[in-house]
């Protein structure tokens, strides 16, 4: 998971993700073309999103097409952000009881 928040810790690498998330299964080139970058910095910066299992790689014939991976993300949301989620839907769950107890 470490890899991963290091990834996730670019500004660069997120906008890729955020590209690949809008329009999944690009090339090298097709995310260059959108990036004010150059393509060595998108290739490294995918490289070490791969690494981080952010990014997965398809050969296409010649073309090598990269697909975002969300698992990972999911992963860090289900540790750190689900937790917090549980406590307040079940503050709203406990209000709407305490509501409902209210109108009898």
């Amino acid at each position: 998971m470490d890899e991963v928040f290091k990834a996730l810790a670019d500004a660069s690498r997120r906008e890729l993700l955020d590209r690949l998330r809008a329009d999944n299964g690009q090339t090298l080139g097709e995310l260059c073309a959108r990036l004010s970058i150059t393509r060595q910095a998108v290739s490294k910066h995918l490289s070490i999103l791969e690494d981080a299992n952010l990014v997965v790689v398809v050969w296409r014939g010649r073309e090598k097409l990269h697909y975002l991976n969300p698992v990972p993300i999911h992963d860090i949301a289900d540790r750190w952000v689900g937790k917090f989620e549980r406590s307040r839907l079940q503050a709203l769950g406990d209000l709407r009881k305490a509501l409902e107890a209210g109108d009898e």
